[in-house]
Parts: C-alpha cells; sequence; structure tokens
C-alpha cells in the first residue's frame, strides 16, 4: 500500500512541471521561422502565417547589401495550415538574411544564415543485384539440390538413431531395480 499513498504525494509536482510546457509547447512553435541550409540549398520553415486571398505569404533571402524586403530573392511560401516552407536552390557561399512576411502583410520572423561552399558529394558504390534463384538455404534447398537417394538415406540414419536412442533408455538399469 505504500505505492497507493505515494501517488498522490508525487501527481501535484508533476502536474505544475508538465503544465506549462504543456502551455509553452504549441505557442513556442506557432511563432517564428526556422531556416536550414543543406551545400548550396536554403530553405525556411514557418507555421506563423494563415492562408489569405489564396496565398500563404512570401519569403525573401537578403544578400549582405540588400536592407530592403523587396530587393531580395523573393519566393511565395507553399504548404498547409500546420506549415509552410519556401527553398532557394544554388545560392552562392556567403551570409544572408531571410524574412518571411505573411500574405495578411505581418513578419513572421527574420534570421541570419550562413552558406558555405559545398564540397563534391562522396562517389557512390554501384548497388549489386540480388541473387536471381534467391538463397537456396534451410530445407527448400535440400529438397531441390538432392536427389531421392540421398533423402532417403539421411532420413534412414534419422530413423536408426531414434531406435537406437529408444533402445539405450529402455535397457539402462533403473533405480527400483535390486541386483
Amino acid at each position: 500500500m505504500p505505492c497507493i499513498r505515494l501517488l498522490p504525494r508525487s501527481a501535484a509536482p508533476l502536474a505544475a512541471v508538465a503544465l506549462p510546457l504543456a502551455l509553452a509547447g504549441p505557442a513556442a512553435a506557432a511563432a517564428g521561422i526556422s531556416v536550414s541550409t543543406s551545400g548550396a540549398n536554403v530553405s525556411v520553415v514557418t507555421s506563423a502565417c494563415a492562408l489569405n486571398n489564396g496565398g500563404w505569404g512570401t519569403a525573401s533571402l537578403l544578400g549582405a547589401q540588400r536592407t530592403s524586403f523587396a530587393q531580395g530573392r523573393q519566393v511565395a511560401l507553399s504548404g498547409t495550415t500546420a506549415s509552410q516552407s519556401a527553398a532557394w536552390p544554388a545560392v552562392a557561399p556567403g551570409t544572408y538574411t531571410v524574412t518571411v512576411r505573411c500574405s495578411n502583410g505581418l513578419s513572421a520572423g527574420s534570421q541570419v544564415v550562413n552558406v558555405s561552399a559545398s564540397t563534391p558529394p562522396a562517389p557512390t558504390r554501384a548497388a549489386t543485384s540480388a541473387p536471381s534463384r534467391g538463397v537456396a538455404g534451410g530445407l527448400g534447398g535440400a529438397t531441390r539440390d538432392y536427389g531421392t537417394l540421398t533423402l532417403g538415406v539421411g532420413s534412414a540414419l534419422v530413423g536408426s538413431a531414434i531406435i537406437a536412442g529408444a533402445w539405450f533408455l529402455h535397457r539402462r538399469p533403473r533405480a527400483y531395480r535390486r541386483y
């Protein structure tokens, strides 16, 4: 019964810790943007924009000398109500600012990203093909590759081993016999 008494005592502190985390989780995920780079590609993801007049908004990639949203490389956001995204391929190495403006005119956020020079991809090995017949293992391989004579001799050996084992167990002395 000590476990039953501990449950009400530990429930209040756990609820006190879990409630702020549960309330802060969706609110923190709804605001802002997340920018990532992969080689020379830059992408941005947000969930702050709502569909307005048939569009989610626009994302702009600003170079070092660019200061306004209109001067950057602009890409329309695409996605769903849960997540919107935009991407820029073949971005030259350097430092850029990614800014997202929703279709209602509000800014979803801005983030600085550094694009480094991409390295050539490592050579890949050619994939090997699977065997045409599959793997001939287990009982299926034994019945296909060996003839009836081999299977008959193997069965006779197994049968004689079972008979010899039964005869040995029958002939051994028992504890209740007296000699």
